[in-house]
């Protein structure tokens, strides 16, 4: 399993002028009022102002209940905050187990001003993590979406292929031993990354009919697309 840090920053609006500073640490205004320290791998951290301790106790305990209790690092602060109606409960929607699809993340939740970033496995789980996001509020609430989709997984498939080349028998679409033995090691590492859509593409050579050729690239592209759905792969 991997380790996964995140960062949760939660700005109440309309805060008393005294206690600006307080929360210039998410701002660039206020330079000499120093960062919180960034999250071990595997920490999450929550930092900002709650009106109260029944607020501060309740987003806790829904961060321990999806992250555990030893994983979330506790850097409130209670101040005289004004929040907007039903916004505690509109929190709590935004703090579903999705999140734990985010590594590297953050989620600033700033009055009924919600953005997200950090690094998701796929196109789709960005889309879908945005979407869910933006139907759990009312349409007070603006949700700006900083998800990227990582490399990791394009890395693993290109290591695991290692620019090898998946051979065929001469002029057909019968994958030969070492294709096969290759396929069987993308097939592996596709599972690792389910959900991620991959493109198949066949060549040949440039010698003879080009119509033949591009005929027999297709077969062959077939070709590896029903053995990877052999070995278990959609």
């Amino acid at each position: 399993m991997s380790m996964r840090s995140f960062w949760l920053v939660l700005l109440c609006p309309r805060l008393m002028p005294v206690l600006a500073a307080c929360l210039s640490v998410t701002t660039s205004s206020v330079a000499q009022v120093p960062a919180p320290p960034s999250p071990r791998p595997g920490q999450i951290v929550v930092n900002g102002a709650l009106p109260d301790e029944a607020s501060k106790a309740a987003l806790l305990a829904r961060l321990r209940e999806l992250y555990g209790v030893e994983r979330v690092v506790d850097q409130l602060t209670i101040a005289p905050v004004s929040v907007p109606p039903n916004w505690h409960a509109y929190v709590q929607k935004l703090l579903q187990p999705n999140l734990k699809l985010i590594t590297r993340g953050e989620l600033k939740i700033e009055g009924s001003s919600v953005s997200v970033r950090g690094e998701v496995a796929n196109e789709a789980q960005r889309q879908q993590l945005a979407s869910e996001m933006a139907n759990s509020l009312n349409a007070s609430y603006t949700v700006s979406n900083g998800l990227r989709v990582s490399g990791a997984e394009q890395n693993l498939l290109d290591t695991t292929l290692a620019r090898r080349i998946i051979e065929f028998d001469s002029g057909k679409a019968t994958l030969a031993p070492s294709g096969k033995s290759i396929l069987d090691e993308m097939a592996a590492a596709l599972l690792k990354v389910n959900g991620k859509k991959v493109e198949v593409i066949g060549h040949t050579d440039n010698t003879g009919v080009r119509e033949r050729n591009l005929a027999l690239s297709l077969a062959r592209a077939e070709a590896v697309r029903s053995y990877l759905a052999g070995q278990g792969i959609p």
